[in-house]
């Protein structure tokens, strides 16, 4: 199935979370057939830089960006954005990720429970 990784599976992986294990089996299960949006990559950058991590930041581009296709919206899709917010509710960063999954049709596997909520409008692909 062809998916957008979510944010927090990456942030698992990178910051040694509980989630861990079940996060890096994913990935090795699912490879081939992942994308990964630049919101995704930038708030990646964003809050390892403020850890003062940006040495992990570094490893984990060099890692992934190989294996991932990066996808960004549409200046469309950020037209719809405001009423993706009013509609389901979404804050910015998960608007943002289910405005990319709808536009290049594609499942989200979110790690966090925030977008299971709307599968019967998006595909989720459970990590």
């Amino acid at each position: 199935m062809n998916f957008l990784a979510g944010t927090n599976i990456f942030l698992e992986i990178l910051l040694n979370q509980a989630g861990r294990n079940n996060c890096e089996a994913f990935l090795q299960r699912e490879q081939g057939a992942a994308w990964i949006s630049d919101f995704t990559l930038h708030s990646i950058g964003v809050l390892l830089f403020r850890l003062k991590r940006s040495e992990l930041f570094e490893r984990f581009a060099a890692d992934t960006l190989p294996h991932f296709t990066i996808l960004t919206l549409s200046e469309e899709g950020y037209s719809k954005l405001r009423e993706v917010n009013t509609r389901h509710g979404l804050d910015f960063d998960d608007a943002y990720q289910f405005a990319v999954a709808r536009e290049h049709n594609l499942a989200i596997a979110p790690q966090d429970k925030d977008l299971q909520r709307f599968a019967k409008l998006v595909k989720v692909h459970h990590p």
